[in-house]
């Protein structure tokens, strides 16, 4: 609940902050109202969706809902940037609402249409982290649909009613604000326009520096500035400590020694309190029941009010009750953000047919895991032996002693076990009786020697009479995976990411030599991780080849879409940029993330070559074509690009519960839309011109239809430009050009 609460408090600051940002570019209270409209009624008409589909508000629809908040307005910005354009121009407001939508309709169309895609394939993912992120991806996928809706419907209607080009004083404090941002914005759009000039005279320059940043920014990986696990753990601030005294120690000894341990810790300023349980473990089996064994919750104060994690407070517990008292067995499990302790992520699965080889190598792989860094708590899942005392009888001289194994068993079976064949009745209350021997006559095997049998002559004979007693020990349990013995080797990870460290235990198994008979596998999070981790790759393909095939359909081309993919791998270099300066690790979240990246990043690249491609309708060069859409363009993409970033900000920075797991995924999305925001326009239209000389060199390039006037040229280029500079495009595939 804490962990949701936290994540509609980001909701609800991430609306504020681009409600900002609006009001910042638009200049206008009035645009940034129509522009904020879209956020509410994107997230009711999606509410309503969620109800009927069956969906709760949980962590993942919460953060689902708070991480599109920026998308929502996307569609809505670009449709209100465009008719506040055409506002400029001179028209009314209902007519430029009109050629606004209907000039940029298709465009925001193939927007929306490639992030809704992007989720598709992560809600058809079987397995585990379908069931985790369907309704996460659903619910970004309806929401987003709804803000297509409202970007079409309602934003015109409210521009055609109510837009007005405001200007805001610039004496007045909020002037100096708002025109102080807009002349950073021009000359942010005057300095990328004379890089993209730059750029076309160093192509090569260009395309190989994207190519640098994009394979160092994988090197980050390799060189282990970032790790991996499954889901960032969180700290919760609590802790499981687990105890184990002797096998033979009974309650009321183990009962002490808990009481002074309990005393030990609650000297510590950092623990806000103790729940303590003697005679069971969360690790035990339910309504199992061990005397020597007993576990304290441990709750720590907030961690803005501790200089350390769980995890290190953890581990320094455990070794100050080591040190201070003496005779148990600790050891500490970090309680997740779900409210569970996981038992070890770290799990080499053993397999055999002889348990007690499985024992002995089982021994050799901790003594390698104490190896590695990060790895502590090392264990087996096969415990020592449980004490026990052997009692092998010799048949023959129990016959001669006039005794039956039926009659010795019973009576061995009373005297410890006890028997409750009598009753007491008590009116109509009846309570079982049960009979063995006193506590202080059957302590140790000495007691069992001496128990004492009757004969069928009446003879009073003693156990040790006709068999031998010895003490062992016996298996506490038997493990069987596929049929053969299994002994789990298990470890805890702290102060490094679980991924990371499980690679090197891969490769250290990997070079340990097995004897015949015996083989291993990974289990834990490792095992979850890697099933994670490849359905979540293949989801990543199956929205790579959607988005492509839909932007083949929207063009009718093969070629362009291509142009548009060029910009995916420019927000990679961001995202694992931003994953390393945060040290956060590769999760499923932030591999989610990387999938996000791929409908909201192509969105810039869209915006950039439809228009393009209208400019060249229009009878403009490929190059100036591209230097004029980049021109237009780069406010819109500006605009939804500091929109979503700054909107996923509050995520990024949240320090509440379970704010780990989220934190990676909103830095990724930061990291790689701002990346891309600053090379697609650059390495896109370079990448386009490229394309288009390619296409016009072999004839693949659809040629427009052309009709000769007698014009002179210098009065046709000021016509080309003035119709572009008053509408924006020219209807029809028509390029007029001079004798």
């Amino acid at each position: 609940l804490e962990a949701a609460n936290g994540v509609m408090h980001d909701l609800v600051i991430a609306i504020i902050l681009v409600a900002l940002i609006m009001l910042l570019f638009l200049h206008s209270i009035r645009t940034a109202i129509i522009v904020m409209v879209s956020v509410p009624m994107s997230i009711i008409a999606t509410l309503t969706f969620m109800y009927l589909m069956g969906f709760s508000l949980n962590l993942m629809t919460l953060l689902a809902l708070s991480l599109v908040v920026g998308i929502l307005v996307d569609d809505a910005i670009v449709v209100i940037e465009n008719i506040y354009r055409h506002m400029e121009m001179g028209k009314n407001k209902a007519q430029a609402a009109y050629d606004g939508i209907r000039e940029i309709g298709v465009t925001v169309i193939s927007i929306t249409l490639v992030i809704i895609a992007v989720f598709l394939p992560i809600a058809l993912t079987g397995g585990m982290v379908g069931d985790l992120l369907l309704q996460f991806s659903v619910t970004v996928a309806i929401s987003t649909a709804m803000s297509l809706l409202v970007a079409f419907t309602v934003i015109p209607l409210l521009a055609s009613r109510f837009a007005k080009l405001e200007h805001i004083k610039e004496t007045s404090l909020i002037g100096k604000v708002v025109y102080g941002f807009e002349n950073i914005v021009s000359n942010f759009e005057k300095g990328m326009s004379n890089a993209l000039r730059w750029s076309f005279g160093h192509k090569l320059v260009v395309l190989l520096g994207a190519m640098i940043l994009f394979f160092s920014s994988f090197a980050l990986v390799g060189l282990g500035y970032i790790g991996s696990e499954f889901v960032a753990s969180g700290d919760r601030g609590e802790f499981i400590m687990e105890i184990e005294m002797p096998k033979k120690s009974t309650l009321e000894n183990t009962n002490f020694t808990v009481r002074t341990i309990e005393n030990f810790l609650s000297e510590y300023p950092e623990i806000t309190k103790l729940n303590t349980t003697v005679g069971q473990s969360s690790s035990m089996t339910a309504g199992g029941s061990e005397p020597f064994k007993a576990e304290i919750v441990v709750s720590l104060v907030d961690k803005d009010h501790r200089t350390m994690s769980t995890d290190v407070f953890s581990r320094k517990a455990k070794i100050g009750v080591e040190e201070n008292i003496p005779g148990a067995k600790i050891k500490t499990i970090p309680v997740s953000i779900m409210g569970t302790a996981d038992d070890a992520p770290i799990q080499v699965i053993v397999k055999g047919d002889e348990l007690d080889s499985l024992m002995a190598y089982a021994e050799k792989i901790m003594a390698q895991l104490a190896t590695v860094e990060g790895v502590s708590g090392i264990e087996t899942s096969v415990d020592d032996g449980s004490p026990e005392v052997k009692v092998d009888i010799d048949r023959e001289k129990m016959a001669e002693l006039g005794l039956s194994l039926e009659l010795v068993g019973a009576t061995m079976q009373t005297a410890f076990s006890g028997s409750q064949d009598t009753k007491f009745r008590d009116g109509e209350n009846e309570y079982d009786i049960n009979i063995q021997l006193d506590q202080f006559d059957r302590k140790n095997a000495d007691d069992l020697s001496n128990l004492t049998f009757i004969n069928n002559r009446g003879e009073a004979v003693r156990l040790l009479q006709f068999s031998s007693i010895e003490e062992s020990s016996g298996p506490s349990k038997l493990e069987r995976l596929d049929k053969s013995n299994t002994v789990t080797v298990k470890a805890q990870v702290i102060g490094r990411p679980v991924g990371t460290v499980g690679e090197e235990v891969n490769v250290m198994m990997s070079q340990m030599e097995f004897p015949n008979g015996l083989s291993y596998q990974m289990g834990g999070q490792l095992e979850q991780q890697g099933e994670a981790f490849g359905s979540l790759f293949f989801a990543l393909f199956g929205s790579l080849i959607l988005v492509y095939l839909i932007m083949v359909a929207l063009y009718d081309n093969y070629a362009y879409p291509f142009v548009v993919m060029f910009s995916l791998p420019l927000a990679v270099i961001g995202a694992l940029l931003a994953l390393a300066l945060s040290n956060s690790a590769l999760s499923i979240f932030s591999l989610l993330g990387m999938i996000m990246l791929i409908g909201l990043v192509a969105k810039n690249a869209i915006l950039v070559v439809d228009f393009t491609n209208q400019l060249k309708e229009a009878g403009l060069g490929v190059k100036e074509a591209l230097l004029k859409a980049t021109q237009v363009r780069i406010r819109p993409i500006l605009m939804t690009t500091l929109a979503m970033a700054i909107g996923m900000l509050p995520i990024a920075l949240a320090s509440g519960a379970g704010a780990e797991w989220k934190n990676g995924l909103a830095w990724v999305l930061i990291g790689g839309l701002t990346s891309s925001m600053f090379l697609t326009l650059i390495v896109v239209p370079v990448i386009y011109y490229l394309m288009d000389r390619v296409l016009t060199k072999f004839g693949l390039e659809k040629k427009p239809e052309i009709v000769l006037v007698d014009t002179p040229k210098e009065e046709l280029n000021t016509e080309i430009e003035e119709t572009i500079k008053n509408n924006g495009h020219v209807e029809g595939p028509t390029v007029v050009l001079s004798h």
